[in-house]
């Protein structure tokens, strides 16, 4: 359900960005703005920032998951898992209880392919950016 969940968001989350990003283009286009000017530096910066949110949103429903089902006790030490799954470290699993660290593992898996989306996402953005 968690994985669902987080497709989603991160799906509505780069569509919406991708409508931002066609109106951004067709008023570079219109006004002839540079995407290199400190506007497209600044709508860059936001899809950045935007995207970082996705992630973080995502990481944050997982630690709720953790908090809920009691697999860990503490805000902090459930973040802090969550992060470190969703970001593939995932180095220590003292923090979970045995019984799920299975949706630890999971969590690794989905972190890989959301953040691969985004740096897919990232890329095609930049590459609005005519090197001539």
């Amino acid at each position: 359900m968690m994985v669902v969940l987080c497709v989603a968001i991160h799906g509505a989350g780069l569509f919406g960005l991708n409508r931002a990003l066609r109106s951004e283009l067709a008023l570079e286009r219109i006004k002839h703005i540079r995407p290199l000017s400190p506007r497209g530096a600044l709508f860059t910066l936001g899809i950045v920032l935007a995207t970082f949110a996705l992630h973080g949103l995502e990481i944050w429903a997982f630690a709720a998951v953790y908090l809920a089902t009691g697999a860990i006790h503490g805000l902090e030490d459930a973040l802090y898992f969550s992060t470190i799954s969703y970001s593939t470290v995932g180095y220590n699993d003292t923090h979970i209880a045995a019984e799920w660290r299975l949706l630890g593992a999971f969590e690794s898996i989905m972190g890989v392919f959301l953040l691969g989306w985004s740096t897919a996402f990232f890329f095609r953005m930049i590459g609005r950016i005519d090197p001539h």
